[in-house]
């Protein structure tokens, strides 16, 4: 087996990968514990023969949640939101258009 360098690109791809795996484990697990804390003051503050399951209880986890699915699909299927490869071809593209407003400001 090869050792792997840390200069090279393939070690470096894979490093900001489990970067972005880490993030959104800590993510999880913060939006996990807010909601259930709040889910536990609300309760707390019910009066009696209110219910729990009313949307002004679930609406932050429920809009958080959908931020938590959009972050999932875009750290464990990369490319499903902008497709593969999107940021090397914006970065060619904005260095294209750099390069020939350039050379068009040097004529």
């Amino acid at each position: 087996m090869n050792p792997i360098s840390k200069d090279d690109i393939r070690y470096k791809e894979a490093e900001k990968r489990v970067k972005k795996i880490k993030n959104f484990y800590v993510f999880a697990f913060v939006y996990f514990a807010v909601n259930i804390f709040i889910l536990i003051m609300n309760y707390r503050q019910l009066k009696p023969g209110e219910t729990i399951w009313h949307l002004k209880y679930f609406s932050l986890p429920l809009f958080w949640g959908i931020g938590l699915i959009g972050y999932a699909i875009n750290v464990f299927v990369p490319g499903a939101i902008l497709g593969r490869n999107w940021e090397e071809k914006k970065i060619k593209k904005l260095m294209e258009e750099e390069k020939a407003a350039q050379n068009k400001y040097n004529k």
